[in-house]
């Protein structure tokens, strides 16, 4: 099968030709009708060979939807041809917080060497995808697939963060949204769809404050030196009672702090390496900081319910596997207005 895979550290991925998986005992392998493009792909290929965790040669892809091609043994439930979604930070399924669902902070993961697909474990940038277990997949219910793929990261993400902050989005409330692409876009219309608060879009690029306000931002301010002012003038000097940053660089985080209000919820959910120092006197009164990762298995049931519903829907531009390369440099210059979606099998 063609699979894109990293091969070399520091160079650009590759369309290569790997051997079929087939599915051993609790298996299920998967025939990939559409895997997502993110910007931790790109961090993960940025990492120094003296820091990179993973064997190379690693097909990429965390996201990613298909049908049941075949069934290992034992495997029951399902049926070929089923249409599904991946739930992508797999565990171990036995720890307290696996039984919680929140298997992506699986308290056993590193130990027992488990990894998502296309962050350690082959990925669904492939013609096929080989799922550890029955337990990761969640049926699309007549989901288109381009649409439905991004939200099993670019959707659960952003739910996760949105859900913990939701005490703080009472009616009057302010929530700001840094970083409008892949994640952001979507963050915004969870907010809208599941809030009264007001949204305010920050980023750098005009594309995608017009994407933010297309898909419900009710401000818009451009992510430079005088965001964090802006903000404050819109909130008549309160600042924002939730914060989002799906940036995560050193000048986001900053204006992350600069616009929380008091008791307010700042979530840093990008990853690019900044810090926020926390600390008495180092921001608002009672502010709280976190750094979430991806969501829990339920919360990716109810991202899918409320796409079923209409409430929030994912821009994209679909390419093939062999353009999946350019994908990626598109994505890095900045360029994908929305989500890239990979058609390994169009």
């Amino acid at each position: 099968m063609k699979a894109l895979q990293y091969r070399t550290i520091g160079a650009a991925p590759e369309v290569v030709t790997v051997p079929d998986p087939e599915p051993g005992p609790g298996q299920v392998l998967l025939k990939v009708t559409a895997a997502g493009v993110c910007h931790s792909d790109i961090a993960v290929m940025s990492w120094p060979a003296e820091s990179f965790p993973y064997p190379l040669p690693l097909t990429l892809g965390h996201e990613g939807v298909g049908t049941v091609a075949a069934l290992g043994a034992g495997v029951s439930g399902l049926g070929e041809g089923d249409a599904v979604a991946v739930y992508g930070p797999w565990g171990c399924g036995i720890c307290a917080k696996c039984a919680e669902g929140k298997e992506n902070y699986c308290l056993r993961a590193d130990e027992l060497g488990i990894r998502p697909p296309g962050l350690g474990a082959p990925g669904s940038m492939a013609e096929y995808l080989l799922v550890d277990d029955p337990r990761h997949l969640v049926p699309l219910d007549g989901l288109d697939p381009v649409a439905a793929v991004p939200l099993t990261d670019a959707g659960l993400t952003p739910y996760h963060a949105i859900k913990r902050a939701l005490p703080r989005l009472l009616p009057g409330s302010t929530a700001v949204v840094i970083g409008t692409g892949g994640l952001g876009h979507v963050a915004i219309q969870l907010l809208r769809a599941m809030t009264a608060a007001r949204v305010i879009a920050l980023d750098v690029s005009e594309d995608k404050l017009a994407l933010a306000r297309q898909v419900g931002a009710h401000e818009t301010v451009l992510s430079d030196a005088d965001a964090a002012a802006k903000v404050r003038e819109l909130t008549a000097g309160v600042g924002a009672q939730a914060v989002f940053d799906f940036v995560g660089a050193e000048p986001t985080v900053r204006t992350a702090g600069a616009v929380a209000a008091v008791e307010g919820d700042i979530s840093i959910v990008g990853i690019g390496g900044g810090a926020l120092p926390v600390g008495f006197g180092a921001l608002p009164f009672e502010v709280s900081v976190s750094a979430p990762y991806w969501g829990s298995r339920g919360e990716l049931i109810e991202v899918l319910d409320l796409a079923r519903a209409g409430a929030v829907s994912v821009h994209t531009e679909t390419y093939s596997l062999d353009e999946a390369p350019l994908a990626y440099e598109r994505l890095h210059a900045g360029k994908v207005n929305g989500r890239a979606v990979i058609l390994p099998n169009g």
